[in-house]
């Protein structure tokens, strides 16, 4: 039989990653395809099945070495069908990837959203590595959320459990989210919700070095936390804001698992302490005080890498 592998796929609306590893998590090797969204996104599974079929033939890795795929995506997932309810940025709607994927490579296809295959990863490998209890937050263009409990991702009854960008956090109002509801904490914690903000409050502030940057060129959230850096006040008004409430909603999240480590990555985790330290001090000021002894807040390690590599643990742990 030989050597035993895992291939995770981590589906973005822009790129597939795609990674083999072996069974002690060794990558072998890590790629990416682009994402075809066109007809809803119909030739995903097929472009994958070609992909991986590749890339087995250079490895020289025999398909049946494989134990299997563990596959994540940005939408609503049935765990136990890899069923897609529904995937806005790909364009799936009510599709049944993890059964056409199996079909199309004849191996075992476990599916999870792909916020939650991030936190598998840190947890298997990575910042939370061992810990039976953990948080993970992926800060980027919205917020994801992935928990484990027990030892065990949570997924909750539909598939929605740990949408911790959906906690309504600006009550009777605030931005709209692109879920249907105003107020998400994606809409102030994200990079969007920090450049929105960032705009809103300097527009009061004439001094500001931010009105260069908008003058010049797009704001991104990587130029509000250079201007925190410089000292600009508006800036450190804006970190303040969103520390605040991101430390607020990880502590009401934390009174229901009780973890032992709190996980940031995602784009906006490139701050550093810069993000983290200031957070930490917004969640220990709401947290139960009982529960914020018990955890630690830490950056993702894994980077771009968590998805694929939470794939790859969903097969090991499910095969």
């Amino acid at each position: 039989m030989g050597q035993t592998f895992y291939l995770g796929a981590d589906i973005g609306g822009t790129t597939v990653k795609l990674a083999v590893l072996q069974e002690d998590g060794t990558i072998v090797e890590k790629w990416e395809i682009p994402t075809n969204t066109e007809e809803q996104g119909k030739s995903i599974p097929s472009d994958i099945a070609k992909a991986i079929d590749d890339k087995l033939g250079h490895l020289q890795i025999e398909k049946n070495n494989l134990a299997g795929i563990g596959a994540g995506a940005p939408g609503f997932v049935d765990t136990k069908t890899g069923y897609i309810h529904e995937a806005v940025n790909i364009g799936w709607k009510d599709f049944a990837f993890g059964e056409r994927l199996s079909e199309l490579t004849g191996l075992p296809v476990w599916v999870d959203n792909d916020a939650n295959l991030a936190a598998l990863g840190e947890n298997w490998l990575g910042a939370g590595e061992g810990c039976s209890e953990l948080i993970a937050v992926t800060l980027g263009t919205g917020v994801g959320g992935g928990i484990i409990a027990n030892g065990n991702v949570l997924n909750g009854a539909n598939g929605t459990a740990a949408e911790l960008g959906h906690v309504t956090v600006v009550p009777d109002g605030g931005a709209p989210c692109n879920c249907g509801k105003t107020g998400c904490l994606e809409t102030e914690a994200s990079a969007t919700g920090i450049v929105r903000k960032a705009k809103e409050i300097v527009a009061k502030y004439p001094e500001s070095s931010l009105h260069k940057t908008m003058a010049t060129g797009q704001l991104t959230a990587k130029d509000v936390f250079e201007a925190v850096e410089a000292g600009d006040t508006p800036a450190e008004q804006v970190l303040k804001d969103v520390s605040d409430v991101l430390g607020m909603a990880i502590a009401n999240m934390a009174i229901a698992i009780n973890p032992e480590k709190i996980v940031i990555g995602g784009g906006v985790s490139q701050a550093g302490r810069l993000l983290l330290d200031p957070l930490e001090v917004a969640y220990r000021k709401y947290a139960l005080r009982r529960t914020a002894e018990a955890s630690s807040f830490d950056l993702a390690e894994l980077g771009n890498d968590a998805g694929v590599i939470g794939g790859c643990y969903l097969v090991k742990k499910n095969r």
